[in-house]
């Protein structure tokens, strides 16, 4: 046998062996790939979902693409139109990429791009790409305490809900942004405070005179950055006079009201003491009655008996 005959034969068998196990050669099917299946994109930024088609005899294929949301598909482009969601904002490049000109939180979903070729032998391909839409955080509202005392705790706080991915939080003092762990910066070693990036919060244990000062807090993520307005806390010595004269203050006052009850009991013990001696005696059987006579002004009521 001829090399060249040999050569022929190889073809042939691959052939067949690829048609066994249900591949086609690029050239009698539609293929398709992407280069990226996860795409990430910035809210109100353009993005391009690629939908290439490596392989295709057909001349006019039909190309469909879906938008899939909460498992519910339906049409992003189709009978060779943008439509649905993407109406006006969108449009299809060649092969069969689609370029959404602004991208918002409601485009992030699933897209399917679907190729069909009636002329080849595989006639049919999609491709699946995830997009995730980032949106930029807004100011976060943060609450920061006006005063706090030496020695006390206190907390700082800091949100926002808008932002997607989830924010991370950081806080500055100063205008200078406070390490995660103080223990890692010589500067802040000394400082007792522990932040939260997930939630933003800012715990001190034990307030210091040196923790005074403007503090905010800043919402990030891979979309950009908010931050909420510098407010003062101030930290504020004990104040020992007050306390004293507030507990002063207060045992005066259960000391007067101990006395006055005191005073209010006897009181009435002795109404009744009285009450209970001031008997009205009742003149005997022929005995005078001098109670209501007046001086000088004997009246005879009984006979004297001799």
């Amino acid at each position: 046998m001829t090399p060249s005959k040999m050569a022929i034969a190889r073809l042939v068998v691959c052939f067949v062996l690829y048609a066994n196990l249900g591949h086609v050669p690029s050239s009698l099917g539609v293929i398709l790939r992407t280069t990226d299946k996860i795409v990430w994109a910035n809210e109100f930024e353009p993005i391009e979902l690629t939908c290439l088609i490596e392989s295709i005899s057909t001349n006019n294929p039909r190309i469909e693409w879906k938008k899939i949301k909460n498992g519910i598909p339906s049409y992003v482009y189709f009978q060779n139109k943008i439509s649905g969601d993407l109406e006006n904002r969108a449009q299809l490049r060649e092969p069969a990429n689609i370029l959404i000109f602004n991208t918002t939180r409601k485009d992030t979903a699933e897209y399917r791009c679907e190729v069909a070729a009636i002329e080849d032998q595989r006639d049919f391909d999609e491709i699946l790409i995830s997009l995730a839409v980032r949106v930029k955080p807004v100011v976060p509202r943060c609450s920061i305490p006006e005063s706090v005392t030496v020695g006390t705790s206190t907390e700082l706080r800091c949100l926002e809900n808008e932002g997607f991915p989830a924010p991370q939080y950081r806080w500055f003092h100063n205008n200078e942004e406070l390490p995660q762990d103080p223990k890692n910066s010589p500067k802040y070693a000394n400082f007792s405070y522990a932040i939260n990036p997930d939630t933003g919060s800012l715990k001190f244990r034990r307030v210091r005179k040196d923790d005074a000062g403007e503090y905010y807090c800043q919402a990030k993520n891979d979309a950009g950055h908010a931050q909420c307005h510098p407010q003062t806390m101030e930290v504020c010595d004990v104040d020992i006079l007050g306390i004293f004269l507030k507990s002063f203050g207060g045992v005066t006052f259960f000391v007067c009201l101990f006395a006055s009850i005191y005073s209010i009991r006897r009181l009435r013990y002795h109404q009744k003491s009285h009450s209970g001696n001031d008997y009205n005696w009742s003149p005997r059987n022929g005995a005078v009655d001098y109670g209501e006579a007046d001086e000088g002004h004997f009246r005879h009521k009984s006979s004297f008996v001799i």
